[in-house]
């Protein structure tokens, strides 16, 4: 009788962590910029060989939902286009045209932001709320335990000057999501700290990581930390 208890409970954590889709509604997929090798190639464990990172896992989530929503559903990404205009440099392509690329394969409403701020102003106001409510929102990115870190090691060593933190999630409207939206950071910590503020802010659970996570080339990210899971 224990065992079945167990078994049921451990089977509603995981029915929590898979929220229902709401129907209809704006996916966003927000994007973070690589970090730069001028930075990074000191370091024991550098970040972002590939300057993709970010953009590949959000590629593979934007495939599975158009796969479950169909062609037409409004899918948006928020991409921070400073971090990809500067990684441009240093590997000798037009990063912009080839995420253009993807927006053109995918249907995506493709939306570029620089300082932390617009993220939450395209939440907000981006769409007309009280007709289209927020699905779907997922982060690609550097985040530590409070922080979406947009730039991190782009401009300045191992910092960002742009970020969304976690004491700035009360400027979000909760009237922005639909009831169920699906909430998620693929990056690092998020769940020590952020997720619990997001959920104060907006009241739609965020699932984030305890521990780190590591962003792969065929498949979503995961997590790599030995004690690591996704929490809500």
């Amino acid at each position: 009788m224990k065992r079945l208890l167990v078994v049921c409970c451990l089977s509603m954590v995981a029915l929590g962590l898979q929220a229902a889709r709401p129907v209809g509604g704006e996916y966003i997929m927000l994007v973070g910029g690589p970090s730069m090798y001028q930075w990074e190639k000191y370091k024991a464990f550098p970040h972002d060989h590939w300057w993709a990172n970010f953009v590949r896992a959000a590629r593979l989530r934007t495939e599975q939902l158009r796969g479950q929503v169909g062609p037409d559903a409004k899918i948006t990404w928020l991409i921070y286009r400073q971090g990809y205009e500067d990684r441009a440099k240093q590997e000798h392509q037009d990063l912009i045209s080839l995420i253009g690329t993807v927006r053109d394969k995918f249907n995506i409403n493709l939306i570029w932001f620089g300082p932390g701020k617009e993220v939450i102003d395209y939440l907000n106001n981006g769409q007309p709320r009280d007709q289209l409510k927020i699905a779907d929102f997922e982060y690609f990115g550097h985040s530590n335990r409070a922080c979406f870190m947009f730039d991190y090691s782009n401009n300045i060593d191992s910092a960002c000057k742009s970020w969304l933190h976690e004491n700035d999630l009360k400027q979000i409207s909760r009237r922005a999501f639909a009831r169920g939206a699906y909430v998620k950071s693929w990056g690092c910590h998020t769940g020590e700290s952020m997720s619990k503020k997001w959920y104060a802010a907006t009241g739609t659970h965020m699932i984030g990581a305890l521990g780190k996570t590591q962003f792969m080339m065929e498949e979503l990210p995961i997590l790599i930390s030995e004690d690591g899971r996704w929490v809500n």
